[in-house]
């Protein structure tokens, strides 16, 4: 097994794995990790393996707050050696009351947490973080609240998801006039296919010292290099909820990296996350997993290559 490296979360003082595991598939419906035992074999494997940073959100799962019910159930004396992350700010359905739409507010962000928390079965989380932009709350409001709970215990940094290169420059600037703590952390979609936070999402991430934590790196499983132009395992995301994209894959292009990994003798799993890991400010490689064997391979594909400067550019040509 390989060892994982760990690398500071933007100007944080936490220490996170640079695989990260998504914790969306834990009470995801139709998956292994729906039911507890199949989410404690992840869980619990990930952990063996070296992996410290776990990232969920309150809406994940087959019902609202599923995952973080499930991952509380299984971390017990282990929470203590991990990195817990989740989210708040979408649509929870009611199950913190009425919101209006404004998830940003000081009495939904409340609301928010302590559900979290009890889920959890926690009294403190990691790192808490914006979900999505709220258009009806000030952002100054937002970090008002978020600052309370630093205050309080309950949270210990914070970050946000979703943020347009605009918002999160208004956000630090806000935080440095009102004296709140910053966010520490951007977590945006990004991977070889869907490269647009290069336009100002990691412009404005790498300006502002923040860690960046990718979402659907693998762009779904897709760069794990089980799919070809004939289809995937049956069983696979991707297959069963996303088909169309796979549709929409240049596979010209894909088949060319399979080429290149091919000539380099490595993975095409090996060469993404070292890619992605070669990125400017980012962090972790939030990787989602619904059977332990899935971890070992992103755990030990992680810095099994030392590509070389050249390597890098020449995928990002690849796909550009």
């Amino acid at each position: 097994m390989a060892s994982i490296e760990y690398r500071n979360l933007g100007p944080s003082g936490l220490r996170v794995s640079t695989i990260g595991l998504g914790c969306n598939n834990f009470g995801r419906a139709g998956t292994t990790t729906e039911s507890q035992d199949g989410t404690d074999a992840v869980l619990h494997t990930a952990i063996d393996a070296g992996v410290t940073l776990f990232d969920t959100a309150d809406i994940y799962g087959a019902e609202r707050g599923l995952s973080e019910t499930l991952m509380g159930n299984s971390l017990g004396a282990r929470r203590h050696g991990i990195v817990l992350a989740t989210k708040f700010g979408m649509d929870m359905g009611g199950a913190n009351g009425p919101d209006w739409g404004a998830r940003g507010s000081r009495r939904y962000v409340r609301l928010a947490v302590e559900a979290s928390l009890r889920r959890l079965q926690t009294d403190w989380i990691d790192l808490y973080q914006l979900h999505q932009p709220d258009p009806l709350t000030p952002i100054e409001e937002t970090l008002s609240v978020l600052d309370d709970l630093i205050t309080e215990g309950k949270v210990r940094y914070i970050g946000h998801s979703n943020l347009a290169g605009w918002q999160i420059a208004e956000a630090e600037y806000v935080a440095t006039l009102s004296r709140h703590p910053k966010f520490v952390s951007a977590q945006n979609e990004y991977s070889l296919l869907v490269r647009d936070a290069e336009l100002e999402v990691l412009p404005a991430v790498n300006a502002y010292g923040l860690g960046f934590l990718p979402f659907f790196p693998l762009y779904n499983g897709l760069f794990s290099g089980k799919f070809s132009r004939q289809g995937g395992p049956a069983d696979s995301r991707i297959v069963r909820t996303k088909s169309h994209l796979l549709a929409d894959v240049p596979w010209d292009t894909v088949e060319a990296y399979e080429e290149f990994c091919s000539a380099r003798g490595v993975t095409m799993l090996e060469a993404t996350f070292a890619w992605l890991l070669a990125q400017p400010g980012l962090t972790s490689v939030i990787a989602g997993a619904t059977r332990p064997e899935q971890i070992i391979q992103n755990t030990d594909a992680a810095g099994s290559w030392s590509a070389t400067p050249d390597d890098i550019a020449e995928i990002s040509a690849l796909f550009a």
